[in-house]
């Protein structure tokens, strides 16, 4: 677990000029082995979505570099940008964005159709069994429950077997029922399969579930957990949210 799928040197980005100027991310350095589930935790307005959004090429820095795969993104012109990460990088959501219309077979073959290939239905079905679902693959979203809806996502993510998968809140709008099946997916997917996760949440509950926590605040890096339970995320969030608000003081 050595390798790195994605690596951040020195990244910062700032939203607005002048006085309305917001800095986001501050000069983050920051690694995510191969095969590891990591989750990124802070304050609101700490810089989180920014981060994901930038390492998986989604937004560009303002400085720095993110490297993914081994590539450089900085070189890339936005074509080659949008290329890398239809054929590397999966992203999740916390809404599901299935097409209502659409069968969960179908709505995971789609990337594939976007890429100019006909989806083969042993590889749809072999994702779909990848997240629970071989069985619901002829239903349609709306006989399925969140969680299954959420999964449907998933497979929709990772049909193209990409490098990394990013997950935005991922169970930020499912039950607790929902947010645990969908949670113990994502850990199997890293035991199982060697899957890399880069999961951006909230909740110290979801966060156990990864292999380690990193923190930030004010776009910075606030240090890390390796092998996080609730309590001890739950413990340094509580820290950290303490400093934030005695630091506006």
């Amino acid at each position: 677990m050595d390798e790195q799928t994605i690596r951040l040197v020195s990244v910062s980005r700032t939203f607005g000029s002048g006085d309305g100027a917001v800095r986001a991310l501050a000069g983050v350095s920051l690694g995510f082995a191969a095969g590891s589930f990591t989750a990124i935790m802070g304050p609101s307005g700490s810089g989180k979505s920014t981060l994901l959004q930038c390492a998986a090429g989604l937004d560009r820095p303002d400085e720095g570099q993110v490297i993914v795969a081994g590539v450089d993104l900085a070189g890339l012109s936005e074509t080659k940008v949008t290329l890398l990460r239809r054929d590397r990088i999966g992203f999740v959501f916390q809404s599901f964005n299935l097409l209502p219309s659409l069968t969960a077979e179908q709505n995971v073959g789609l990337p594939l159709h976007l890429a100019g290939r006909r989806p083969k239905r042993a590889e749809v079905g072999a994702v779909l069994a990848d997240v629970g679902l071989a069985e619901r693959a002829r239903h349609r979203p709306s006989r399925l429950s969140g969680g299954q809806q959420q999964r449907v996502a998933i497979a929709r993510a990772l049909v193209t077997r990409p490098d990394v998968l990013f997950a935005d809140e991922p169970t930020g709008a499912l039950d607790t029922g929902g947010s645990r099946d969908v949670l113990a997916m994502l850990r199997d997917l890293v035991d199982r399969r060697g899957q890399t996760i880069v999961m951006v949440t909230h909740d110290p509950v979801a966060a156990a579930y990864a292999d380690r926590v990193v923190f930030l605040t004010d776009g910075r890096l606030a240090g890390d957990l390796a092998r996080p339970t609730a309590e001890s995320v739950a413990a340094r969030m509580a820290s950290l949210e303490s400093e934030s608000e005695s630091a506006a003081c």
